[in-house]
This record gives C-alpha cells, sequence and structure tokens, in this order.
C-alpha cells in the first residue's frame, strides 16, 4: 500500500500573475514537499504592476471548498493568506473551529504594488475571530501595525508589537523585519522567549515573499517540525527564494517559490572545480594534511547545507588529488568560515581551507584581493582571502572565498601568481 503524503492547505486567494495568493502557496508546499490542497476566497485581476479587480466569493461557496477538503484529506498543516471581509473570517473561523493542526496566519492586508486587499471591517474580524486560532501569525511591519496599534520604527517596537499580538490570542507571533530600517531582524516571540532571527537584506522588492514564507512554514509544520524550526525553515526558503529571483512580467520581481536545492549541480561543480585544481595545483598553497574544498547551497545555513570534497598532497609530485567524490555535510573548519561569509553575502558560496608552511604564507603577494584575519559580522561583504596565522602551530590557515567553485580556482591561481618564492 502506497503511503499517504503529507497534506497541507491554503486558504487565500488567486492571483491571476501567479506571483502571490493561492499560486505561490501550492508552489511552496510542493518545494517543501507536502500535497497541496486549496481554499479560494477572492479571485483578483493583477499582475506584476498593480492590482485592478478583486472579486471575493461567496461565503457559501467558500465555505463548500472548505468541507470538500477537510472531509476528505487528513490536513496536517495550514494556512491563510487574503480573507479580506469579516464575512470570510468569519465562515473560515467557523469550519476551522473543530480543527487541531497548526494553522499559520498571515495577515494580508496591502499587496507587494500598493494595492488595498482588505475591507474596513477585516481586521477587527481577525482579531475577534481568528487570532486565537492561529498557531503563528506573520505580519509585516504594516500588519503588525494595525493589529498592535502602534508605529513600528525599530527593533525595539517590532518586540512590543510581537508582544501586543501574542496577548490578542496567536499562539506565537513572527513579525518581519523587511520594511524597517537598518539590519534585516525578524523578531518571534511565543510568550516564553523573544527571538531575533537575522539575515541577509536583499535589495529588491519581490512579489509573493509573504505568500512563500506562510505557506512554507505551513508546509514545514505539516511534516512535524516544532513552531520554531518550520519558522526558521520557511525563513531558509524564502532567503533562496531571493537569491533565485525572477522577472517574469515587466514590473516588479517574482519570488522563487518552487526553488528546490538542486544538490546535484552543486556537487557536480564541485568535483569538475577540485579536477581542474588538480590540474594547476600550487605548490606553495598545498602544505601539509588535507584540503578541503566546499560548495554551499543558496542562502546555506547549515553543514549538511554545504558540500565538500577533500584533496591531499601526492607524494609523487606534490600535487593535488581528490580523495573521493564530494558529498554534503562540510565540517568546522570550513563550514564556519563560509556560514559567517554567506551571512554577510550570500552570493559567496565556495570555499577552500588549507594551511601553508608560515614561511610561505609571509611570501604572499595579495594582488588586489582582500585579506582579512576573519569574516566581520555586519560589514555585507566577504572577502577574498581569510588568513589566521594562530589556528595551528604547524603553519597558517587560509580560506579563499569565491562565488562558485570556479571563482575559487581563479583566486587561487592569482595568489600563485603573485606568490614570492
Amino acid at each position: 500500500m502506497v503511503a499517504a503524503m503529507r497534506t497541507a492547505l491554503t486558504i487565500a486567494g488567486s492571483d491571476s500573475g501567479g506571483g502571490a495568493g493561492i499560486q505561490a502557496d501550492l508552489k511552496s508546499f510542493a518545494a517543501v514537499g507536502v500535497h497541496g490542497t486549496s481554499v479560494i476566497t477572492c479571485v483578483t485581476s493583477q499582475n506584476t504592476h498593480a492590482v485592478t479587480s478583486i472579486f471575493p466569493l461567496p461565503a457559501a461557496e467558500i465555505r463548500s471548498q472548505l468541507r470538500a477538503v477537510l472531509d476528505d484529506f487528513e490536513v496536517r498543516g495550514a494556512k491563510t493568506g487574503m480573507l479580506y471581509s469579516a464575512e470570510i473570517v468569519g465562515t473560515v473561523a467557523d469550519e476551522l473551529r473543530d480543527t487541531g493542526f497548526p494553522l499559520v496566519v498571515d495577515p494580508v492586508m496591502v499587496a507587494t504594488v500598493g494595492a488595498s486587499l482588505e475591507r474596513d471591517d477585516f481586521r477587527d474580524a481577525l482579531v475577534d475571530r481568528l487570532l486565537d486560532r492561529a498557531t503563528v501569525v506573520t505580519p509585516n511591519r504594516h500588519e503588525a501595525e494595525r493589529l498592535a496599534g502602534l508605529s513600528i520604527r525599530s527593533v525595539e517596537d517590532m518586540e512590543k508589537a510581537a508582544r501586543a499580538i501574542r496577548k490578542l490570542g496567536a499562539g506565537s507571533v513572527l513579525v518581519k523585519g523587511g520594511h524597517v530600517a537598518g539590519k534585516l531582524v525578524d523578531v518571534f516571540y511565543d510568550g516564553r522567549g523573544l527571538r531575533h532571527l537575522g539575515g541577509h537584506r536583499y535589495d529588491k522588492e519581490l512579489h509573493g515573499a509573504g505568500c512563500t514564507l506562510a505557506a512554507s512554514i505551513a508546509g514545514y509544520l505539516a511534516l512535524g517540525q516544532s513552531v520554531l524550526e518550520a519558522v526558521e525553515s520557511g525563513r531558509h526558503r524564502v532567503a533562496s527564494g531571493f537569491l533565485t529571483s525572477y522577472r517574469a512580467g515587466r514590473g516588479v520581481e517574482i519570488i522563487n517559490s518552487q526553488y528546490r536545492p538542486d544538490r546535484f549541480s552543486v556537487v557536480n561543480a564541485l568535483d569538475e572545480a577540485a579536477s581542474e585544481l588538480t590540474r594547476a595545483a600550487p605548490t606553495p598553497f598545498q602544505g601539509k594534511g588535507t584540503v578541503e574544498f566546499a560548495y554551499a547551497l543558496p542562502s546555506a545555513a547549515r553543514e549538511e547545507d554545504i558540500a565538500i570534497v577533500r584533496l591531499r598532497v601526492a607524494k609523487a609530485d606534490g600535487r593535488l588529488e581528490p580523495t573521493g567524490s564530494a558529498s554534503f555535510g562540510a565540517p568546522p573548519s570550513v563550514s564556519n568560515t563560509l556560514l559567517a561569509a554567506i551571512g554577510e553575502d550570500p552570493e559567496t558560496r565556495a570555499a577552500i581551507h588549507l594551511k601553508l608552511k608560515t614561511r610561505n604564507a609571509g611570501r604572499l603577494r595579495i594582488g588586489g584581493l582582500v585579506l582579512v584575519p576573519r569574516v566581520v559580522k555586519g560589514a555585507g561583504v566577504a572577502p577574498d582571502v581569510v588568513v589566521d596565522a594562530g589556528k595551528d602551530r604547524e603553519g597558517t590557515m587560509m580560506s579563499v572565498l569565491g562565488r562558485n567553485p570556479e571563482d575559487v580556482v581563479r583566486k587561487i591561481r592569482r595568489l600563485a601568481r603573485a606568490w614570492k618564492p
């Protein structure tokens, strides 16, 4: 008997442009690895420029859709998006009252292109009827201000809003900081403690980011993750979606809701670059022991997101040779530096970690590359080379960073040409 696939549910509006709403939610569910079901609340006429029309479905039709899904599927996680009016909020709240699966409430009020997606009675109905059913609510700055009734200009204001919104009945709150000036910080509060969840601020305004986050969180909850785990996993997916966003219409770009990590391409690119490095191995950079060459998935957040291939110095001619094929799961020796660099510049995804004899390190001429003793948190940039002479008594540890393995090989060659024998 074939095992049933975990099922998630989205209750939201339809986006004719395909970048947000139901369309983004279903793509996000598929990318997370759950079956997606849907209840459409409104049909919108919109594209990457504007929302030109909103047609709310009759409450009876929304109720019929919900009952059809809940009568047949074992929903393990759900999210609400555009609910638009008090009538729709009440209908959804009534139908979900006796359900027990986790619910993510994305309090959609304004579209990315600036159009209002709510009626005047929506906010109060959401607070009175649905927030106490929410496992987590995910407001942006504008939505958090409306729900909490206060102005948000700083992270401290976000904290106050998170506490205020949770008092309205939500199990936990994620106040998103994308529209708050300064370093990107989301504030998570579950009644036990406040957490600041940092990230890279991308210089782009994307269609569908909020929908993708809420749907991804719901999908991970359906897979059995805890609330905080699902939030962190969802944020990771959104970061990857920002990094791989695309332009389909003539307006704003669209987040890549359907992005799924291509592990084969990462491993293949790393193996090919390792082979190229073997053919052009510069003697002064080999040192002793194993050389670790790593390549991360887009917006990697943990060691298991990083593939690594190890090379050793062949005794016959002193050249490098791989000890095997690349695989995922990099050790701290290389992942710590690479993850720190990714935190400052997500396009930096590759690194080689090696040891130099101290006398060779002293002969290096950097040749225009940026060399630092460590990656500086908050700098917003990743260096080309990180050198730390104090890590090992036998020599100097060096990491060469790049956007991909080929970029690292080019920098290694550049350093080799600049080396003073």
